[in-house]
């Protein structure tokens, strides 16, 4: 069987717009898990998910809660236990008898990034441009631009290991589906004893997913969204999809560092890495995009 690491966006989980309830959360998981299910019946899988409107909507209930809100790192790990809950919930309903396991995943990064000084990752809901002003005097929030509005902006360290890494192997190799490394996994740094500390920070979840994909030797990235794929002349009357690209056209395009240029940028090093394929696209195409049918392909075509 071929290894598939598929990585589903958290616009995916919780759309642009809609109400942010828990019953949007549960609806849309097990449309995933149901998107996911054909595929998982012919490959082995491992599913990534992003977290970035869930931890920015974390954030604000935890300021609005006291004096004391908690850090990224923690309020990353408790909206990586929760979806992966609903994930592992959905994928037992749509995949009877299959042995499925969330598993909460820290990843190392570098005390020194350079993204803690730059924040570029979007959390939390969307603003328009003055309430988002407003909201960042008040908070001392970066934001930035995000589609038609703004969002807060975050530092997005770079992943360096996943510590986590040798049980999702055992995972992977005994035909359990592991649900791991949500939001890029929780960042945390290991000092010179050992110890291991949350840092500030959310990590791309699309940077994790490819070194997680070249780690386990995976035979296929997936990255799965709320748009068709890469598309070229964005916003014009002449956009159109780009169906088959190779990691050095996909990084001469100059994509958004904040939506398209981290899941392009997983990509390439993934492709370089391993010269297996890498695809992107959306959710509810799964299936076509793993065959090479629809979505942005990235390498040799299957």
């Amino acid at each position: 069987m071929t290894l598939v690491v598929a990585a589903l966006g958290g616009n995916a989980l919780l759309r642009r717009g809609e109400p942010q309830t828990l019953e949007a959360q549960e609806a849309n998981a097990l449309r995933a898990c149901r998107a996911l299910a054909e595929m998982a019946q012919d490959h082995d899988l491992v599913v990534t998910h992003g977290n970035g409107p869930q931890v920015g909507l974390a954030a604000l209930r935890s300021e609005a809660g006291g004096h004391h809100p908690q850090p990224l790192d923690v309020l990353g790990a408790e909206t990586e236990g929760l979806i992966g809950y609903l994930l592992e919930r959905g994928l037992r309903s749509v995949l009877p008898g299959r042995a499925v396991a969330a598993l909460l995943t820290q990843v190392e990064v570098d005390r020194g990034d350079p993204a803690f000084h730059e924040p570029t990752k979007p959390i939390g809901p969307l603003y328009d441009e003055a309430a988002a002003r407003r909201i960042a005097d008040e908070r001392g929030w970066s934001i930035a631009p995000d589609g038609h509005g703004w969002r807060r902006v975050v530092p997005s360290p770079s992943p360096q290991g996943i510590l986590e890494l040798e049980a999702i192997r055992v995972l992977v190799d005994r035909g359990v589906i592991p649900i791991c490394a949500g939001g890029g996994g929780v960042p945390v740094i290991i000092d010179a004893d050992g110890r291991v500390h949350g840092v500030e920070g959310v990590v791309d979840k699309d940077a994790t997913a490819a070194l997680l994909a070249r780690q386990l030797q995976a035979d296929l990235l997936l990255l799965l969204t709320d748009v068709e794929g890469v598309l070229v002349d964005y916003g014009t009357p002449a956009q159109r999809l780009l169906r088959h690209t190779t990691p050095a056209e996909l990084r001469s395009m100059g994509l958004p560092a904040g939506s398209m240029g981290p899941k392009a940028e997983a990509c390439a090093r993934f492709v370089e890495a391993t010269g297996g394929r890498a695809a992107i696209g959306r959710l509810r195409d799964a299936v076509a995009v793993a065959r090479g049918e629809a979505g942005t392909q990235i390498g040799a075509l299957p």
